[in-house]
């Protein structure tokens, strides 16, 4: 048996899965305390689980073929303060070395508060005659000011990057940290790219000591895959890979849960809300792809990108705020803060005589609702006590207690209320549905996202004590993802190798958005993707002269996925037609490859009473599995192959194209071959579609089918 194991570190604990790497099945998992104070750190806890894991499960190290963990070490280093004192050698010369000098002057970058980040500066000119004397003068005068950590920082490095390489090399060769700021971005704009790398350099000694402890570790245990590490973006990476951008660990928390969501629950289209006791982080996914931004620290944007999540005060531990005897809002202080037992979770016999009574969990909090018992028993009323009387937590759900128990301890409020227990927990649902309702509309306005079919993905411990009501209260279908309260640690195991590169380039030619795709190739082969296995996206944004490549590849070449489950036609286009909202009759299948369908119908939006009607075709993507792989509102599907695709794409480029003041308006294009979805939408001409899709194509037998979809972009 082929083996995945997947590592967490949280806060408090640290959780280990074991999965069949052919079915995906949980074979086990195992919890135990974050080891924090462990002269190990929280890598003493990382072999503890992966021991108790492999022992529990009776698995042998030579069955280990993937190893991942996700960690907020570097996070918690940033939120704490605790970084490395950073100098910074600004390379130039002449009027633009003295310009870069103001651009790379950090001084003292605030974490958060009352935490900062110091730095340093020495200028080295590029001009002297001694460069490398220069430079060692430079990094020697930056260390004498306790400096432990250096950037290496010069105006266009990303065009010709051999005098920050050569700055990073002496400081390896006295092994001292170093980062170049070109390679933690490719973009122009030397005060982001140095403010970024700062943030890299500021964490590498801490997350060095860590990441040689973890490898030891797991080498000792006798396993000889790679370690992988989570990152920010839902992918993983080697840890040597850390070694060099540990930066790129930041926030990779919530990317974790996400990843678990794409790769185990097949999400296409959804909001995926990971509940936790607290807190709920929020996230989308378009496309099966995650959304990606820019991340701030302390305030200040860097060209790190990570997940878009958005985290709320809203938990299963959430308590309930009063005022005068009723409920007022819901959140953001939690019964673990207050020192206070879920009432859920209680014995119904401790809740004898019921007593409403106020708390401050801290001395600035609101009054939120205590309830006190005979025998000195004190309870906090939370989310998953509502949510379990409401009945939208269902036997066998992990947020399940003891309905007996709630109601027994909701009862003195609901008196005081003047309603019925269940009315009271629905008035608290309700606050709640409330905050994170917002969130999650502005998630879908932001990246346009369809009401109609976009999912609401629940994971987490808490996870039925949020998603079922708020999915109700905003007309959303939903689900409690599988194994939810793991769902994040799932994720690490399953999660893919993923590297981006991004490159700012005007008007770029073909040969510049090749080799920008070749770029991110070989990044995610170097982070430890096997080379057969990396799918490349490239978008190019006009507005921004950006050329962005995403590479996403497996750590090998992966057997065959034993659940995986043909269907019959007919079942693929009920799928489709549950889907859509619509009957299966009027449901057809427009092309095939023999491993994806596209299936489309005419749908009628009359509009004026009747008197104006408007048709489009709706589409579904879906995999001989039944997955939705893709959806557009309206679009337009053509069968092909390699040896003709050029030509359907023409024929779709000419009816599709639309033109204005700002020039041609490209419709966005989907080329499909297996079970791949060649993204082409984000490239701004015939030739650069053209190239890339060849790019993307070669080694296909020219008979071998396809299927090419697009869309106007208004449509899509």
């Amino acid at each position: 048996m082929k083996v995945r194991i997947g590592i967490d570190v949280g806060g408090t604990f640290t959780d280990a899965v074991a999965i069949n790497s052919d079915t995906y099945e949980l074979i086990g998992t195992v919890k135990t305390p974050t080891t924090h104070t462990a002269p190990e750190g929280v890598a003493a806890g990382i072999v503890r689980v992966l021991h108790e894991v492999m022992e529990q499960c009776g698995i042998k190290p030579a069955e280990v073929m993937f190893i991942a963990h996700g960690t907020t070490q570097a996070t918690n280093a940033l939120l704490e303060g605790d970084v490395a004192k950073v100098g910074i050698v600004t390379l130039g010369r002449g009027l633009e070395g003295a310009k870069s000098r103001s651009d790379t002057n950090m001084g003292s970058i605030e974490l958060a508060a009352g935490k900062f980040l110091s730095t340093q500066n020495e200028y080295a000119d590029t001009g002297s005659d001694d460069l490398l004397a220069t430079v060692k003068g430079a990094v020697e005068q930056l260390l004498a000011k306790d400096c432990t950590s250096i950037v290496a920082a010069e105006a266009f490095s990303v065009d010709d990057p051999a005098n920050e390489n050569m700055t990073v090399q002496i400081c390896t060769e006295d092994g001292i940290p170093g980062t170049a700021t070109n390679d933690i971005s490719k973009l122009y704009g030397l005060k982001i790219r140095t403010r970024t790398a700062v943030v890299n350099a500021s964490i590498m000694p801490k997350m060095l000591e860590a990441a040689n402890m973890t490898e030891k570790s797991i080498r000792d245990a006798g396993i000889t895959s790679p370690l992988m590490v989570m990152r920010c973006d839902g992918g993983v990476m080697t840890v040597d890979e850390v070694r060099g951008r540990p930066i790129l660990t930041i926030l990779s928390g919530p990317a974790a849960g996400v990843a678990g969501a794409l790769m185990y629950e097949k999400l296409t289209d959804g909001i995926f809300f990971e509940v936790g006791g607290t807190s709920t982080d929020i996230s989308c996914v378009k496309d099966g792809k995650v959304m990606i931004q820019y991340a701030e620290v302390g305030g200040h944007k860097t060209y790190l990108n990570s997940l878009d999540v958005r985290t709320v005060g809203i938990g299963g531990g959430s308590m309930v705020q009063i005022k005068n005897g009723s409920a007022v809002d819901t959140g953001p202080r939690s019964a673990h803060i207050a020192g206070l037992e879920y009432e859920v979770y209680s014995d119904p016999d401790a809740i004898q005589n019921p007593r409403l009574t106020a708390i401050r969990p801290t001395p600035t909090d609101p009054d939120y609702a205590c309830i006190e018992c005979d025998g000195g028993v004190r309870v906090s009323l939370t989310m998953a006590g509502a949510a379990n009387l409401a009945g939208y937590v269902k036997p066998g759900d992990y947020a399940f207690g003891n309905i007996e128990a709630a109601r027994r301890a909701w009862r003195p409020l609901a008196e005081s209320m003047g309603c019925t227990v269940e009315e009271a927990a629905k008035k608290v649902l309700g606050f709640a549905a409330e905050k994170n309702g917002k969130i999650a509309v502005q998630l879908m306005k932001d990246y346009q996202m369809d009401h109609r079919t976009t999912v609401f993905v629940g994971g987490g411990g808490g996870a039925a004590a949020v998603v079922p009501h708020l999915a109700e209260t905003t007309g959303h279908k939903h689900r409690i993802a599988q194994n939810a309260p793991v769902i994040s640690t799932i994720g690490v195991a399953l999660a893919m190798v993923r590297d981006m590169v991004e490159r700012t380039v005007t008007n770029p030619t073909e040969q510049d958005i090749i080799s920008v795709r070749r770029e991110a190739e070989l990044k995610a082969i170097q982070s430890g993707a096997a080379p057969g296995t990396v799918e490349v996206s490239v978008e190019v944004d006009t507005q921004r002269n950006l050329v962005r490549a995403v590479a996403v590849g497996a750590t090998e070449l992966r057997s065959k996925n034993l659940m995986a489950k043909k269907l019959e036609k007919d079942a693929l286009l009920k799928i489709a037609a549950e889907n859509m909202e619509t009957g299966t009759k009027s449901l057809e299948i427009v092309a095939e490859n023999g491993s994806m369908h596209a299936i489309q119908y005419d749908k009628v939006v009359k509009k004026l009473f009747g008197l104006s009607k408007k048709i489009t075709r709706p589409l579904r993507l879906i995999d001989e599995e039944g997955v939705i792989r893709l959806q557009k509102n309206n679009a337009w599907v053509l069968g092909a192959t390699v040896e003709n695709w050029e030509k359907q794409v023409a024929h779709l480029l000419e009816e599709l194209t639309e033109y204005n003041d700002g020039g041609a308006n490209m419709p966005n294009l989907y080329v499909v071959l297996g079970k791949r979805i060649i993204d082409l939408s984000g490239l701004q001409s015939d030739t650069q579609i053209y190239s890339l899709g060849n790019v993307e194509l070669s080694g296909c037998g020219k008979k071998e089918k396809l299927i090419v979809a697009a869309t106007k972009r208004i449509d899509a």
